[in-house]
């Protein structure tokens, strides 16, 4: 084990079955256009834009974020965000340590308070052998099943049932695992044409969730045989493609479920399944609760 001091994030070299990630806040957030106050954080935050457009200014960096991006805003390091869409932008934001190493009760115990630094409670990075720490390229681009992941852990931690710590642990270990994974399959040459064309599809497939998508129809469009096309699909995605399928539609029907007003027939119809009575089971199957419950609980939070 290696510890990098002097420089802030800290970075700690240990082995995957060490890191115990513990989540201090997690919540789905709409703000108006503007710049926020410059400030550093004790923890890290994952900052994801679900909505419109941001940037944020770090390391004499401008990094700009789209819908679909997120960063990665690391321990100890002065960073300013800003709104830059109009009305407002909305983000998923989850704040986090790697080693369940901090007491945090309140925002103060997150945000820096310049006057009294606390130099000892600033959380470390961790880092695995091989692999490039996630801080050194801090804007990502997620999976719609990463980002799945981090609305599952929104909700669990808004939830708040019982063991609701373990499973926000769970899902952040996956959350961080995704990342890892992304960052080193584009540094990877191991790319395929096939690849390439597949990560085309993906986005189609995100563009369009109600098409019917299909195992053979996907092989079809990438000329190759179904068994061959779901091995190189699992291997890029990190799940079967019917998974897959399943997460990019249960992903629009939470957002259409939040931001619009329509119908839940008709929002089973927008996301791909036309049965309501399949969509109400299928969302309850893997939400834990109605469409029509989520919605409400979405709403008065």
């Amino acid at each position: 084990m290696s510890l990098q001091q002097g420089v802030y994030p800290l970075q700690r070299t240990v082995t995957y079955k060490e890191w115990s990630p513990n989540v201090h806040y997690a919540q789905f957030q709409s703000l108006p256009p503007g710049k926020l106050a410059r400030r550093r954080l004790y923890d890290f935050e994952l900052l994801y834009v679900s909505q419109g457009e941001a940037a944020t200014y770090m390391d004499d960096k401008h990094h700009i974020l789209k819908a679909g991006q997120l960063i990665l805003l690391p321990a100890g390091v002065y960073h300013q965000n800003e709104v830059v869409s109009s009305p407002e932008a909305c983000f998923i934001g989850i704040h986090f340590d790697f080693f369940n190493e901090l007491t945090i009760q309140t925002e103060a115990d997150m945000v820096v308070n310049e006057e009294t630094v606390l130099h000892h409670k600033f959380a470390v990075e961790a880092c695995a052998e091989g692999m490039t720490p996630l801080s050194i390229n801090p804007v990502y681009t997620p999976s719609p099943a990463t980002v799945q992941l981090m609305e599952q852990l929104v909700h669990e931690f808004t939830m708040r049932l019982p063991g609701y710590e373990l499973v926000c642990k769970a899902l952040m270990l996956q959350i961080l695992t995704h990342l890892l994974r992304s960052s080193w399959r584009s540094s990877s040459r191991h790319d395929s044409v096939h690849g390439e064309k597949l990560l085309e599809l993906m986005k189609r497939i995100e563009a369009a969730p109600s098409d019917p998508w299909t195992n053979s129809g996907i092989a079809k469009q990438l000329n190759l045989s179904v068994d061959h096309m779901a091995k190189l699909f699992k291997q890029i995605a990190g799940m079967p493609p019917n998974e897959y399928i399943q997460s990019i539609r249960l992903s629009e029907a939470r957002k259409l479920l939040r931001e619009t007003d329509h119908s839940i027939e008709a929002v089973g119809v927008q996301s791909g399944y036309p049965d309501i009575h399949y969509f109400s089971r299928m969302f309850r199957k893997y939400e834990g609760i109605s469409p029509r419950e989520y919605r409400k609980l979405s709403r008065m939070l």
